[in-house]
């Protein structure tokens, strides 16, 4: 394992964490090339725990012996037991820890860095759809919900509160963006999603009850209409397999959306309030449901 003392953000290695974007960093056509940025100790052991690959890591030079420490023991090993490849496929034998001070780092973001500690993974092959659905109760579906924070939010909660999988369409948030990652605290790395049809013409023409239905789901979109059931809805709670759909921030799901799902499920509200953000409305529907 080489540690090395950084000066400059444009030296050979940082382009992860300083000259890529988040496009670039995905790599759509080749997802197993692609990465993703962890930031703080707690988020990078979930993601090593869970069995992601480690690409790099960079630090504050202080934390090579505090907050960064175990982290790095485990990466050793992993290293020593061949356990690590690069984007070829070939054993790595030399992990490369990144550290510098504190300011040097702090210029990669404008912001103090969360715990002072980043790692790149590489990303993976994701499950189909039938796959992920296998054995799921309750699962989500994310139409269209392009804020980061959102998009963290709704996986820290989907994690907490039961739910099996997540599925979300093309134009939704990528899951691994780095933002999304930190507001889920890491837990977008313990709930299994993929994509619904992505890169697929077929497939994103098809309504999500064609896609769910066969799975054994019930299609339920989360939105105020005439005919909206409440979450307490006796028939709706008995459903034995369930996808709740989630829309985005601001119209909502789609009008064909709406009209296909199985259950149009509105949340109580008082006060006249006609809509909860979209996270703290997953909470409240993931709970209930």
């Amino acid at each position: 394992m080489s540690v090395i003392e950084i000066h400059k953000l444009s030296e050979e290695g940082l382009e992860p964490y300083a000259r890529l974007t988040e496009m670039q960093l995905r790599s759509r056509q080749h997802p197993e090339r692609g990465l993703f940025i962890a930031e703080s100790p707690k988020v990078i052991r979930i993601a090593l725990r869970k069995g992601y690959e480690p690409v790099s890591l960079l630090c504050e030079r202080r934390h090579l012996t505090g907050d960064a420490r175990d982290i790095l023991e485990v990466i050793h090993q992993r290293v020593d037991n061949g356990d690590i490849h690069d984007d070829q496929g070939n054993v790595v034998s030399d992990f490369k820890v990144f550290t510098g001070d504190r300011e040097l780092l702090k210029s990669l973001t404008g912001y103090a860095l969360t715990r002072g500690v980043l790692c790149a993974f590489r990303r993976r092959s994701l499950p189909t759809v039938a796959e992920i659905c296998k054995d799921a109760r309750r699962i989500c579906v994310i139409d269209h919900v392009v804020d980061t924070t959102n998009i963290g939010a709704i996986f820290r909660s989907a994690a907490a509160l039961g739910i099996d999988a997540v599925l979300l369409t093309p134009g939704s948030c990528d899951p691994l963006n780095r933002r999304a990652i930190r507001v889920s605290m890491g837990n977008i790395f313990l709930v299994p999603w993929t994509w619904i049809g992505e890169g697929n013409a077929k497939e994103t023409d098809r309504t999500l009850g064609d896609i769910l239905h066969p799975l054994g789901f019930k299609t339920a979109a989360l939105a105020l209409t005439d005919d909206s059931v409440g979450l307490d809805d006796s028939q709706l709670q008995a459903e034995e397999q369930l996808a709740i759909i989630l829309g985005t921030e601001g119209d909502g799901l789609p009008h064909r959306v709406i009209h296909d799902a199985d259950y149009v499920v509105k949340i109580p509200m008082a006060n006249g309030v006609d809509s909860l953000n979209v996270a703290a409305a997953s909470a409240v529907a993931f709970y209930a449901l």
